[in-house]
């Protein structure tokens, strides 16, 4: 199956080894791309454990799984990486009542003990 993180790569070969506990993201741009994936799959497990522990509390784990389910993950455009822990997005998705949806939004990582975590983000448009 292709990734859904839309590399061009299989999830194999690409969020698959982050879902599983494998490998860590290398890149926050990584890490943006298979929380993307597990939206899509979807893993709410991995988006609590790659969400910054600090900022863990703001996150409901069955709330984001939930959020996975009910929406069709159609594609992810990176815009722009203007810094190593910045990466703008827009995740495109079919909502629940089949219209569909774009979630524009700047986003901010940090690495801590040699793994990147989500911070917060921004909604832009």
């Amino acid at each position: 199956m292709n990734c859904p993180c839309c590399s061009g790569k299989s999830y194999e070969e690409c969020c698959k080894p982050y879902h599983t506990g494998e490998k860590h993201a290398p890149t926050a741009e990584a890490l943006m791309r298979s929380r993307f994936s597990a939206f899509a799959i979807p893993n709410g497990e991995y988006l609590m454990e790659t969400t910054l522990p600090g900022k863990r509390k703001y996150h409901n784990k069955q709330d984001l799984q939930e959020w996975g389910e009910i929406n069709k993950w159609t594609k992810l455009e990176i815009i722009q990486t203007p810094a190593l822990n910045h990466v703008e997005f827009k995740a495109y998705y079919t909502d629940e009542d089949g219209h569909p949806q774009i979630h524009h939004e700047f986003s901010v990582f940090q690495k801590m003990h040699e793994r990147w975590y989500y911070v917060s983000g921004e909604f832009l448009d």
